[in-house]
Parts: structure tokens; sequence; C-alpha cells
């Protein structure tokens, strides 16, 4: 059943939750969605992405960048998420920022423009598809329900010019894994815990495009 449930996110962001049929197909509570389709890396990252924020957080300011930290303001404040997390499906403009890093020669703050993602309705299981349409590194996943205040992101990075997307569970190294929080009116991040390129963590920020 296992190995089955690893495969239940397809490479195109437009695809649905794999089930085994019959009834037990029907999964009793959304929240347990995720915690079914998760790897154990994974599983592992977000647990733990509490002490991962703070010690990235800890490494940007030691590397002389208070001030930036300072000025993402709510996007870098691990106690920030806000009540309705599911963000409205639509267009929007995602920003994003890595802290901390492999090695001392990384800096310990970046912050990239922002590219257009796109936020797809929920379906029956409340899921919601998500994609980066440009940029060098492009996330594609499901936000999958967890708590009022927060959804769960598993998906796959996509670098380069590359068009097709690697099956989540496929490639460890490309398997992302984060928590979607709306931290404002009209705001929205995925965090990601130690992310398995470049930093210690990842913000994503999601603003609507209109």
């Amino acid at each position: 059943m296992r190995a089955f449930l690893l495969v239940a996110l397809l490479p195109l962001a437009g695809c649905a939750l794999v089930k085994p049929p019959g009834p037990k197909s029907v999964l009793p509570h959304g929240e347990d969605q995720w915690r079914l389709i998760a790897t154990d890396d994974d599983r592992e990252r977000l647990r733990d992405w509490r002490d991962s924020f703070v010690a990235a957080l800890d490494e940007a300011r030691k590397g002389g960048n208070s001030g930036d930290v300072a000025r993402e303001g709510l996007l870098l404040d691990p106690d920030a998420a806000a009540p309705n997390a599911p963000p409205p499906a639509g267009d929007y403009r995602c920003r994003w920022v890595k802290l901390g890093g492999e090695d001392a020669r990384q800096p310990r703050y970046v912050a990239y423009s922002a590219e257009p993602c796109r936020v797809g309705a929920p379906d029956s299981a409340k899921a919601i598809t998500f994609q980066f349409l440009a940029g060098p590194q492009r996330p594609v996943g499901r936000f999958l329900p967890e708590t009022y205040n927060r959804m769960v992101f598993l998906g796959t990075l996509q670098i380069g010019d590359e068009r097709g997307t690697i099956r989540y569970g496929d490639d460890q190294q490309r398997d992302m894994a984060g928590f979607v929080e709306r931290i404002g009116p009209r705001r929205w991040r995925i965090i990601l815990p130690e992310p398995h390129f470049e930093s210690q963590l990842d913000a994503i920020e999601l603003v609507p495009a209109g």
C-alpha cells in the first residue's frame, strides 16, 4: 500500500491523487493525505521545520544580513501563520528567499525577483495544485490539507530548461516539502525546511498577480 501511495503525486501540476480501488480509496480524514504520500525524509524535514527556521535565521544574521531579515517582516517570522491558510485559485507573483548555506562560500541571505506562478482550484479532497511558470528553479506540486492555519506542499523541482517533471518520490534530491501559510490579507508563503539545494531554509512569498 505504501509503495503505491508514494507515487500519488503525478508529474504535472494538474494531476489527481492516485488511490487504490475499492472503499479504502476514500481517505477518512483529509489532513492525513500528506502523511500517506510523503517520503520518510520529507516527514523528518517537516517535523523539524521550526528548528531549521530558527537556525537559518541565526545564520543569516551572523552573516551580516540582519537588516535584510528585518525588512522581510512576516515572511521570515516563524510564528506568522494566520487562520484560513488555503490561497484562492489564480495567478500569483512568487518571490523566493533563501537563508543559510551549504558551505561557507555561499551567502546567508539571497532574495530573487518575483516570477509568475499559479494556484489551482481545490479538488474533492481539498488538494490544490501549484506551479512556478518561469525561473531557473520551478517548484511543481500540490498543497494538501493539514490544519486551519497551514497546508503541506509536496512536489518536485524543475531546473533550467527542463520541460518534463520528475515524479514525487523518484528522486530525493528533487523532492520538495514545506508548509503553506497565510501571512496577510493577500499574502501567503511556503516554508521549505532543509532543501536539498544551496540553503538551510527557503521561503517563497505568494501575492496575487492582479
